[in-house]
């Protein structure tokens, strides 16, 4: 859950909704469920950009790309890294 307005997807713009969907399709299946899916349909990173349909697309489209199963790194090699960085940053999230 964000802490900041956002906008749920029953109210989404088209552009919106194009840039959430031109995004998602970048991901590796394994990446397609939510892990914390929100009650509005925007899973709570992701809702955060909102706002800003360009921000959200080319933010979320450079990190699907960066998971992308071509690459050598397995998802779980993925969630280590993140939870590495997560505790050096001392983030909550």
């Amino acid at each position: 859950m964000t802490w900041i307005k956002t906008i749920p997807l029953s109210e989404a713009s088209q552009e919106l909704l194009r840039a959430l969907e031109s995004q998602r399709t970048l991901y590796p299946k394994e990446y397609a469920t939510p892990v914390f899916p929100s009650d509005d349909g925007i899973a709570g990173i992701v809702g955060s950009h909102s706002l800003i349909p360009d921000a959200l697309y080319h933010a979320f489209s450079t990190f699907g790309v960066l998971m992308s199963s071509d690459l050598p790194l397995t998802r779980r090699q993925h969630e280590m890294i993140t939870t590495v960085v997560s505790v050096t940053n001392r983030c909550f999230y």
